[in-house]
This record gives structure tokens, sequence and C-alpha cells, in this order.
């Protein structure tokens, strides 16, 4: 019989993707293999606090939207490293599907890297770097993987000469992004220059860098990747955004996108989106898992690079889990795929530590 594993599923943080990553825990808590798993919810709150959600459990029987979205509700507070001690003689990873800063960024993965406790995802190095769009679009461009241009930009050059200065650079519309962000949160378009300013302004309210990324007409693509050293991607995704670009609204809540599993490309260029993908996958130290976002120029038969998700959403419009379905990895085996990545990685990198 299989050795059972406790799976702590962390979630919550303290980023304004907090509830994204609450109702991503219900799916991942109610989809884990029970016969496989001792699943052990932990909340991180608005507040910082690590608290048990044992509540949710307890709310499974009657599927995973009868869940409240702020699971962290009357529950117990508990110190980070009590949570994450492992019982004798059974293994312990976590899932930390936390998205964004606090999370996402690889001060969670520092953690358990201190704590010595398997986790799914990229290490502390990737997760940093992804999340970082500045950072990663200037090492996949060393990488010669191609992408929209852009500009990064400090908050505290924000001034009317730089906003001019952008315009001739970038043209207008652009994309006004904080670097360090996900779930479209602080994205703007800007057509204008009052709008690139206010722009501007609003994502420096989120992040002290802030990238701008010139306008592309064409399509929006997704590609699921999963895998350590040897990564392998999902079948690519056609998202068409409800509003101007795929907004959080459109992500979590209105769920009014419209969704393409294949993507509408030709073979070709599919495959050929699903090798970059890797490549972008491999040059940013990814592992576990990402959602890798592609622009597909059909004028100009350009495939861009967007931007690499180290934690994409799971929950039931999110493209990631979607993209492997339609491959053929259903979401509880996916689950268990990534836990046994988390192990291997572990592993791997119990062999290399020295400690004399």
């Amino acid at each position: 019989m299989e050795q059972r594993t406790r799976l702590i599923v962390l979630f919550g943080g303290q980023s304004p993707e907090h509830d994204v990553s609450c109702v991503s825990a219900r799916h991942v808590l109610a989809a884990a293999d029970p016969d496989r798993f001792d699943v052990v919810p932990i909340a991180i709150g608005r507040d910082g606090v690590w608290r048990t959600a044992d509540e949710a459990l307890s709310a499974l029987a009657d599927g995973p939207d009868t869940l409240p979205d702020a699971l962290s509700s009357a529950s117990t507070p508990i110190e980070p490293m009590t949570a994450l001690a492992q019982p004798d003689g059974m293994q312990t990873v976590v899932f930390p599907a936390i998205h964004g800063p606090m999370g996402e960024d690889g001060t969670v993965q520092g953690l358990l890297e201190l704590a010595n406790i398997a986790y799914v995802g990229s290490g502390v190095l990737g997760s940093a770097v992804c999340m970082d769009k500045a950072l990663a679009k200037e090492l996949t461009a060393f990488h010669e993987i191609p992408q929209a241009a852009w500009r990064t930009v400090h908050f505290s050059k924000i001034s009317d000469a730089l906003v001019a200065e952008i315009e001739g650079d970038l043209g207008l519309p652009v994309y006004v992004k904080p670097a360090n962000m996900g779930s479209s949160v602080g994205v703007s378009k800007a057509a204008t220059l009052d709008e690139l300013a206010e722009a501007l302004d609003l994502a420096a309210s989120y992040d002290e860098w802030i990238v701008v990324e010139e306008n592309i007409a064409g399509h929006e693509i997704e590609v699921a990747v999963l895998g350590n050293h040897d990564p392998i991607a999902s079948i690519p995704g056609e998202i068409v955004p409800g509003a101007s670009f795929y907004t959080y609204e459109d992500k979590y809540r209105d769920g009014v996108a419209e969704l393409h599993i294949p993507a509408r490309l030709p073979d070709d260029v599919n495959e050929a989106i699903r090798a970059t993908a890797v490549k972008a996958y491999r040059a940013l130290r990814c592992e576990g898992l990402a959602r890798v976002d592609f622009f597909y120029d059909a004028k100009y038969d350009r495939i861009l690079l967007n931007e690499i998700n180290t934690m994409p959403g799971f929950t039931p419009i999110s493209m990631y889990p979607k993209m492997w379905a339609a491959t053929g990895i259903q979401y509880s085996d996916l689950i268990s795929r990534l836990v046994d990545l988390a192990v291997a990685r572990h592993d791997r990198r119990l062999a290399h530590r020295r400690t004399e």
C-alpha cells in the first residue's frame, strides 16, 4: 500500500490576489485524492497571520462551491513552523496556492526551503524572477525569445516628460502593469497621454517597478507546462477577452471571455508555441508548473512571449487545469503529479546539500 502523504494546502496571503487564492484552494482541497493524501488546509490572512482552516474540510461533503471565499474566518492562529512540522514517518508536501507577492514571489518558497519541506512549484529563484515581469523580460531577451517591445519604469521617474517619451518609443495604445503582480491586478490599457499618466499612477500604487508594453494586435494564447528538468507542454488555449484585454473580472468573476482549446491556429504554429513555452520555462528556472502566456501576431507570423505565471489559478474557469484536461490529464491526477514533482525536486536538492 502506498504511504500516505500529508498535503498542506497553503492559501490566502497578503496580496490583492487573496480572494483568487481562496477559490483556487477550495478546488485543490476538493480534488486531492483522499486515498493518498491527508489534506491540511492552512490559511494566511490578509493580516499575515497563519491560521488553521479545518472548517474547509468539513464543508467539502457538500461540494467545493459551498466553501466561503475567506476560508480563514473563525479559525485558529498558528505559528508557521508549527503548522509545517512534519509528523514522524509521513512525507509532508506543501501546495502553496498563493498568487502574487508574499507567496508566489519566492518568499514562501524560501521559508519552505529553510524548513526543509517539499513544495509544489518553482524554487526561490524561479519564483522571484517570474514574479518580476521586468527582470523576466530581460532574461528572456538574453535567451533570444521574441516578445513585445517594452519599457521598465521606476515610480520615482514618473513625469510628463516620461509619458511623452514612452509615447515616442512605443506609440499608443500601450499596456501598463505593475512589475510584481498577477491576475491582471493594476493593469491598464492606455490610448491617450492622459490615460497613460493615470495608468502609471495606478500601477505605481501596487509596485515601485512598472512595465509598459507596446500594443500587439493578435491572438492571446496560453500554454500549461508541467515538469522539472524535462517539462511537457499542454495543448495551447486561446482567450478572446470580454473586455479590451483579459481582465481580473474576466478571469475570476464574470467568466465572459471565450476560451478555445485548442487555440484556433494552424497546427505548426501551435507546436511552435509549445516549444517556445518549454524554452522560456527552462530559461527562467521554472519547475513543477507554470502557465506561459503569448501573443500570436498573424499579420507578421510572430510568436511573442507575454509572461510566465509560476502559480496559475486553479479555479473552475482557470486555463491551467482546463488545458491539461484537454491534453489528457484530469484535475485530480494533475495534483498528484505536482506532488510527485515536488518530492523529486526536494530529494534532488537534498543530495546536493553539504553540512561539513
